[in-house]
């Protein structure tokens, strides 16, 4: 059995609390009470699969005497028609978990399956696709899995392992002759966590360039031309860049073809269309 964070294992709990209430009074008038059935949850479109063991651990927490098979794992390709996953027990039960699970695995497959797509355009480049911190509040932890599931990675989780400093922060310690301080002073209080600087021009790059301890430089909105330059310019520099901003199905593969590192994709998440799954009953 998947053991989950005390997050994910909370979001469950709500989502049933949530849609079950103070019952399931469909199934408790039109359902009779010991009936058994068998079904699957199965593919209505093409995709990729993510949230599969949420998924089966919705319907343990209505019925633990629920019988549950995973026919495909996160990360497996789907196609129109492919069992997904098969279940046995208590109809009521298995009734009353159904839209639950389904909401799970439906918007994760479409993370999943939307950042396939992205994943795909850049192949044969060394650019890696990255998630944002755009994502539905409460799921960041579900939908940062299901974008490794489409084939992408991991930016930060949060603001607490990653410093991400934008314009608005240089904006507010108004000295660009402070950041050097200021990177040296976080790399020593924690050495652990990462420093990026965010640059809107090219002359901010070169700028960057010659500070110790930058880990990554976001180009941000910058056009192809500039980002190629701001490839050549690192020459030496171990600080890996990312391009973001204008980033699209139409636009990805171009700015990978420029040399940047990672391009980082907030629609993976915000603008993801659920992937279309159903459960059936076997008759």
């Amino acid at each position: 059995m998947e053991t989950f964070s005390s997050v994910t294992s909370e979001l469950i709990d709500l989502a049933l609390k949530e849609d079950i209430g103070a019952g399931d009074v469909t199934s408790e008038y039109f359902v009779p009470e010991g009936q058994v059935s068998s079904g699957y949850i199965y593919a209505k479109a093409d995709g990729y699969l993510a949230g599969v063991d949420v998924a089966a651990e919705v319907f343990r927490r209505v019925d633990k005497n629920i019988k549950l098979k995973a026919l495909k794992p996160d990360g497996a390709e789907v196609k129109y028609g492919d069992h997904v996953l098969e279940l046995d027990g208590n109809s009521r039960s298995i009734l009353t978990a159904e839209r639950t699970a389904l909401n799970f695995l439906q918007r994760l497959s479409g993370v999943a399956t939307n950042t396939s797509k992205y994943v795909k355009l850049t192949e044969g480049t060394k650019a890696k696709i990255l998630d944002t911190r755009k994502t539905t509040p409460g799921w960041r932890e579900l939908e940062k899995l299901a974008v490794v599931a489409g084939g992408g990675k991991n930016h930060r989780m949060g603001l607490y392992d990653r410093a991400m400093v934008k314009d608005n922060h240089i904006v507010a310690q108004d000295k660009l002759e402070a950041m050097q301080q200021a990177i040296s002073q976080l790399r020593q209080d924690h050495p652990r966590v990462e420093v990026e600087l965010e640059a809107d021009t090219l002359e901010q790059v070169d700028y960057f360039l010659r500070l110790e301890g930058v880990d990554y430089i976001l180009l941000d909105n910058m056009d192809n031309h500039q980002l190629e330059k701001a490839v050549a310019m690192r020459g030496a520099s171990g600080a890996l860049l990312e391009a973001s901003g204008g980033v699209n199905l139409t636009t990805v593969a171009d700015i990978a073809h420029t040399g940047v590192d990672f391009i980082s994709v907030g629609a993976l998440t915000h603008s993801a269309v659920a992937l279309d799954l159903s459960l059936e009953f076997r008759v």
